[in-house]
């Protein structure tokens, strides 16, 4: 698990859930969830990236809470999920119908948002009978389905054999990222934020990423470079929304126009000008508005509500 290390104070200070729970996925591995929310409002699922946690979504919860029931919970490893031998894309798709089934009635409906390898976890999950019988819409967020790799542009070269070995080298680096300093917080922002980003954005992201044990930083970046969804991209059947921005170095647009070409059932593209790779933390107010929509249009309220 990680040092929950996160900032205590503004917008991007993870609100205190109504309640806690732990799903057990398939292989036994255990997953801390938290409800947010008046009990019988519309559903909405939370799965973050990788090196993230719930708190990266602590604006999104904070607004969507008033009239929703907001569910977010850490992947295996990240916030206060245990870490456990199994990463793969099947223990991703475990996890999150495990979370599903544990937070949500037989047969209700939820949005689902994804951010980065929250992204990946629900198209890893799109043929899941316990997906199926609970996703209403998707929102994926600065995300990709392979290649992430090769595509990266962290490496400030020309692409080719040279950049994609760099690359590899810098996102499963095995070292640790140590305290978050002013240099950190460079570095940070290079790779993943956009140049604007402003200086509370900055430090939010820091103590988010910086909080992920080295170990599972370093196990869940081998998933990624061998990462290949497009099948489940073509399985994604629910209407599905993408968000991107255009200075994304980690996923960069690229990844989401292919993911519109390929997704039976795109409902629209937004494509943020200027800002990076944490677009739930660079543009709260837009992806909260994506996913009232998403709401509004496809989720339904539970049955006695």
């Amino acid at each position: 698990m990680s040092r929950l290390m996160h900032v205590a104070s503004g917008p991007y200070a993870p609100p205190v859930p109504a309640r806690e729970l732990t799903a057990v996925s398939a292989d036994g591995a255990r997953l801390h969830v938290e409800v947010h929310g008046p009990e019988n409002a519309p559903a909405v699922v939370l799965a973050h990236g990788w090196t993230c946690s719930t708190a990266f979504w602590a604006a999104q919860i904070r607004e969507l809470a008033v009239d929703h029931r907001v569910i977010a919970y850490d992947q295996r490893g990240h916030g206060r999920s245990p870490a456990s031998r199994a990463c793969s894309t099947d223990a991703l798709a475990d996890d999150i119908e495990a979370v599903l089934k544990a937070a949500l009635a037989p047969g209700e409906k939820a949005v689902l948002a994804g951010h980065s390898m929250g992204g990946m976890t629900v198209m890893a999950a799109s043929t899941r009978a316990g997906f199926r019988q609970h996703a209403a819409a998707v929102l994926l967020c600065s995300t990709g389905a392979s290649r992430l790799v090769a595509e990266s542009t962290v490496v400030p070269m020309r692409a080719g054999r040279l950049r994609t070995a760099l690359t590899r080298r810098i996102l499963g680096s095995r070292a640790p990222l140590g305290p978050v300093t002013p240099l950190a917080r460079r570095i940070l922002k290079y790779a993943t934020m956009g140049p604007g980003s402003h200086p509370q954005m900055v430090e939010a992201c820091s103590r988010i990423v910086h909080a992920c044990p080295r170990k599972v930083r370093y196990a869940w970046s081998q998933v990624l470079d061998l990462l290949d969804l497009a099948h489940g991209v073509r399985e994604l059947t629910v209407p599905t929304a993408v968000v991107v921005g255009t200075a994304d170095r980690l996923t960069p647009v690229a990844h989401a126009r292919s993911l519109v070409a390929a997704l039976p059932n795109c409902v629209g593209i937004t494509e943020l000008p200027g800002l990076g790779h944490m677009t739930p933390i660079e543009a709260p107010e837009l992806v909260t508005g994506k996913i009232r929509e998403l709401v509004t249009t496809y989720a339904q309220v539970k049955e006695g509500a």
